[in-house]
């Protein structure tokens, strides 16, 4: 989003309805459900080299690792042909294949299983009013989850330097299922005056999912972030933050809500004016590296000295751009994105999410091609004995190189 912008988002994560469909337990102490291993070697059956990470590590999709004592676990998420969600399937219910070849399923978790989720809260400038009721939201989303469920709360913030405030990107709660904990982190939550989005996927990435998953969580990691996506702040770029996100193999959705033509209207005015929002030095020479790639980095080193269609030709580029990495990452893991025209649009989004999340199967594989070439593996999920069943899985893992 925009330097002193903040994008409107609001937050609610309905329940999940009853039935075949979306099923969820609402038993007051529901057992927690391990994934179960099912058609595979036992850890002692297999070979693992004392050079090589534990077995049953997960690999991310960049990851550099040994694929023959590497487990790859997929998130997947199983609809109908109109779209409803399919609970209750079994391991021997789905085929998995690798580059076309078919593989064996060797850990199976149900959708009973819990969940972890990072909440990458965006609020910066324009949304102070309605920090409240982002505060309101999440709790309610808290009050939603189920034992063993798991949740950090991100946000960004503002920090003084000298004369003048840097965005920051804080860690309001690390992973917890402490309902008390949680709701202190949402209440501390304030407002900053610009937007790293790229330092806050990175610090989900290396800091909220640094240790590898509880067993009952292997495969069912998820970041959420409710944002227009346009960076203003941060020192990590896209690639940096992408990698990232696929080493730590976190499903990703994205609530994109439009606030273009919100801030159109301010970068037009003059810079004398209140009210006026300017696009940030990083956002300029970002726009110039990508789209402008010969102009000298002087041309764009001052906002008030671009004219009004420059600003406008500039803003709908980053826009574009920000959409189109969302989708991206939403699609390198799974997961998905929800473009919002207007706020009052969000709250199904993200009942949507909560339900898809709380429905997520993750399937496990040791991969039979053991050929260390460092080439890109596809990864696709079939579901069998299932009529019009649609899968939306991990794309695939990039295999060693020696």
């Amino acid at each position: 989003m925009l330097r002193f912008l903040l994008t409107p988002v609001l937050l609610i994560f309905g329940s999940v309805p009853r039935g075949v469909y979306a099923q969820q337990q609402s038993m007051p102490e529901r057992q927690q459900q391990r994934p179960r291993r099912v058609g595979g070697q036992t850890p002692a059956d297999r070979p693992a080299p004392s050079s090589s990470p534990s077995v049953g590590e997960e690999v991310g999709e960049e990851d550099v690792v040994r694929v023959d004592t590497q487990l790859v676990s997929v998130p997947a998420i199983v609809t109908d042909g109109t779209g409803r969600i399919l609970t209750g399937l079994r391991a021997d219910n789905f085929s998995l294949f690798e580059d076309g070849n078919a593989q064996r399923i060797a850990n199976f978790a149900t959708t009973e299983a819990p969940f972890e989720v990072a909440l990458l809260l965006d609020t910066s400038g324009s949304t102070r009013a309605d920090v409240g009721l982002i505060r309101r939201a999440a709790n309610s989303f808290i009050e939603a989850l189920r034992p063993g469920d798991r949740v950090a709360v991100i946000a960004f913030n503002s920090e003084s330097d000298g004369a003048s405030k840097l965005a920051t990107v804080e860690i309001k709660v690390p992973l917890t299922d402490d309902r008390a904990a949680l709701r202190e982190a949402v209440e501390s939550i304030g407002s900053s005056n610009g937007t790293p989005f790229y330092d806050g996927l990175e610090k989900v990435a290396r800091e909220i999912f640094r240790d590898s998953p509880r067993d009952e969580a292997r495969g069912r990691r998820a970041l959420v972030a409710l944002t227009d996506g346009v960076d203003s702040t941060s020192e990590a770029e896209f690639a940096d933050a992408r990698d990232q996100l696929r080493r730590a193999g976190l499903v990703c959705y994205f609530i994109q809500v439009n606030t273009e033509e919100f801030v159109e209207n301010r970068l037009l005015q003059d810079c004398a004016d209140n009210g006026t929002l300017t696009l940030s030095r990083q956002q300029l020479q970002r726009y110039r590296r990508i789209f402008a790639s010969s102009a000298d980095a002087s041309d764009y080193s001052s906002f008030c000295r671009l004219g009004q269609f420059e600003r406008m030709d500039i803003s709908r580029a980053l826009y574009k751009l920000a959409r189109q990495e969302m989708d991206a990452l939403a699609r390198d893991s799974g997961g998905r994105a929800y473009p919002v025209a207007e706020l009052r649009e969000a709250r199904a989004a993200f009942a949507r999410i909560a339900a898809e999340i709380g429905t997520q199967y993750s399937l496990g594989y040791y991969p039979t091609n053991k050929t260390r070439d460092g080439r890109f593996r596809t990864i696709r999920v079939e579901v069998r004995g299932v009529k019009n069943a649609q899968v939306r899985a991990r794309e695939g893992y990039r295999a060693p190189q020696s």
